[in-house]
């Protein structure tokens, strides 16, 4: 299926068109099925979590918007995030969730390539602290968990203006921040 036609069931799901939903799913699921197996190694929770990964596209559909990126890069950014968190449910707080990062790219080949990626998540990290409290999480919500600029602005009831402000001023100074 083409993107244009994943986005196309994307914004009719969004505005709660069933069939769609069941295209999109049909067209879909065996890559979402296949990220959440490669983290969460169980078939079962892997299908469990496909449930799950289904109900927030449901919700999510409307906030979708072509010009920010590819239909299945969002669908598959939904399904990975959502089978990490389910592995930061289980494991205690002081274990290493790395491990998880790393079976998302497998382009990755060579050990120092694994270093690399792995310093510049640290580095990012030691730059998001730089960031006011409330505008990390606005971008660790927006650019990690996915969430639109309008679910930004009810869960932190700041103006729509306001998020978009934040996270603009917050790339900057990521930005800033990552070329020292």
């Amino acid at each position: 299926m083409q993107t244009s036609d994943i986005a196309d069931l994307i914004n009719r799901v969004g505005i709660g068109d069933r069939a769609a939903f069941t295209a999109l799913y049909r067209a879909t699921s065996p890559r979402l099925f296949a990220i959440c197996l490669r983290i969460l190694r169980t078939k079962t929770d892997a299908e469990e979590a496909l449930q799950e990964v289904y109900i927030k596209v449901w919700k999510r559909a409307k906030t979708f918007a072509i010009q920010t990126g590819s239909p299945s890069t969002w669908l598959a950014a939904i399904a990975r995030n959502h089978a990490i968190d389910i592995l930061r449910a289980r494991k205690p707080a002081t274990d290493d969730i790395d491990e998880a990062y790393d079976l998302e790219d497998q382009t990755i080949s060579t050990p120092e390539q694994h270093v690399l990626i792995a310093d510049e998540g640290r580095r990012i990290g030691n730059c998001m602290l730089e960031l006011d409290a409330a505008h990390a999480q606005a971008v660790r919500r927006a650019y990690v968990d996915g969430w639109s600029y309008v679910e930004l602005s009810e869960n932190l009831n700041v103006p729509l203006n306001t998020v978009r402000t934040w996270l603009r001023r917050s790339l900057l100074k990521l930005r800033e921040c990552m070329q020292r």
